[in-house]
């Protein structure tokens, strides 16, 4: 029979434990820490990063030349040559000119039919300028009367004339357009630039017609009286007298 372990001697199924308060304490082992590969990984960005600093701050006081963005938009005039159609002398001095601003509000429907399956409406601002001008071409013999003696001239001019209203597509602007549904799937198929040439003729009609109602004929009239009157004075002529015929 075995003799049973005295006190003082362990067993194999229980360890002895060390209760010496001198007794060392276990060392942790130290955490893992980054691989090779990744401390290989945050070198390269950080090299660079501080290339980029560098480049940019070399940029920055104009040590480094510039480059041009190779990404940068691009573009490409490929028009005509300009071809001179035709050529004319003016024999007309233009005497004033007005600068006008109209809305169009024009709309396009049909009857019996709701607005939203066929309706085109645009509101047009548009802005264009008319001049006022005396023709010389047309004089006739005897509309210049000259008396040497008395230095004195009579001239009869014909009536300003207005030309049609020259529309200024840099402040002229569409403001809205409304379209109805069936208008909508045909602009998708075909396009029509008779309507917007529409809108711009109707805006280029009440523009002259505005002009028409205005004072620019009689500022005209008083324009061109003046710069005969300094032309002739400067000839020597003393009395300058400038009538103008009827409209």
């Amino acid at each position: 029979m075995a003799a049973s372990p005295t006190p003082d001697e362990p067993t194999s199924e229980y360890p002895a434990v060390h209760d010496r308060p001198d007794a060392p304490e276990p060392t942790p082992e130290p955490a893992p820490g980054p691989s090779g590969f990744a401390r290989l990984l945050i070198f390269v960005g950080f090299v660079f990063a501080l290339i980029v600093a560098s480049c940019l701050g070399l940029r920055a006081i104009n040590v480094l030349p510039t480059f041009d963005n190779p990404f940068a938009q691009e573009t490409t005039d490929r028009s005509q040559p300009v071809l001179l159609q035709s050529m004319r002398d003016l024999q007309r001095y233009v005497a004033a000119d007005g600068t006008f601003q109209v809305i169009v509000d024009l709309q396009e429907n049909r009857d019996n039919i709701p607005d939203f399956l066929i309706n085109r409406r645009t509101l047009f601002v548009g802005s264009g300028t008319v001049e006022t001008y005396v023709d010389f071409s047309g004089l006739s013999g005897d509309a210049l009367k000259i008396d040497e003696e008395k230095k004195t001239i009579e001239l009869t001019l014909p009536a300003p004339q207005q030309s049609t209203a020259a529309l200024d597509m840099e402040r002229s602007y569409v403001v809205a357009e409304e379209r109805g549904l069936f208008n909508r799937i045909g602009d998708a198929f075909r396009d029509d630039p008779g309507k917007q040439q529409q809108v711009y003729q109707l805006a280029q009609q009440r523009i002259t017609e505005a002009a028409r109602a205005s004072e620019l004929d009689e500022r005209a009239r008083e324009n061109t009286q003046r710069m005969l009157e300094s032309l002739f004075a400067r000839l020597g002529y003393t009395t300058v007298t400038v009538s103008f015929a009827s409209p």
